[in-house]
């Protein structure tokens, strides 16, 4: 089921669009991280509380690196957090997504949270503006999303995302959301330096 969840993330994160070069970074990512650590500074997090993590190589872009952290059960420490996501470009941190899963919280209960922090969101870095609401039917599951985000200055933003889903078959909701921190300009930066290296 909640392959729709990562799914309806993704699609609301290609939505943003492209992202424009120049801005300085003036929103950090949480957990003591800053734009441009390397994935060792987020292991040694992981490792310190124990944490599970797996690393992604993707084939098709080997300057990527994908590191998902996660306790192997409950959430992270002094967090309602239950994982979090960082991606790096030529071993650069660019992007990183707090990820908010529950098994043992209603949909109804997530929703409340996601509201809560979106108010707190709001209270720390401005107004936030949607980017949609959509609701889909595919193959008796209603998938409902709803997203904001906050562009302080172009190329650099947070989004808060949230997905539920309905299983009409089996009379059941999941839902989950994430919020994501990504720096474009230092993407396309790091890009920049990858491509020039490359054709020399």
């Amino acid at each position: 089921m909640f392959r729709h969840l990562t799914l309806c993330l993704h699609l609301v994160l290609f939505w943003m669009g492209a992202a424009h070069v120049g801005a300085q970074a003036i929103l950090e990512p949480p957990f003591g991280l800053h734009w441009g650590d390397s994935p060792e500074k987020l292991i040694t997090w992981a490792s310190k509380h124990s944490l599970d993590v797996t690393i992604s190589l993707p084939g098709d872009q080997p300057a990527l690196r994908i590191l998902k952290v996660e306790p192997r059960k409950g959430m992270l420490p002094d967090s309602q957090a239950r994982g979090v996501e960082g991606r790096f470009l030529g071993g650069r941190l660019y992007e990183f997504t707090v990820h908010y899963v529950d098994p043992e919280a209603s949909s109804d209960l997530m929703e409340s949270r996601f509201e809560e922090l979106r108010k707190q969101t709001i209270h720390q870095y401005g107004p936030l503006l949607a980017n949609q609401q959509q609701k889909t039917v595919e193959d008796q599951f209603v998938t409902r999303t709803q997203a904001f985000h906050r562009e302080p200055v172009k190329g650099l933003f947070l989004l808060l995302a949230y997905t539920e889903v309905e299983d009409l078959l089996r009379k059941t909701k999941d839902a989950r959301f994430s919020v994501i921190y990504r720096n474009d300009n230092f993407r396309m930066e790091l890009m920049s330096v990858i491509n020039n290296n490359a054709n020399r």
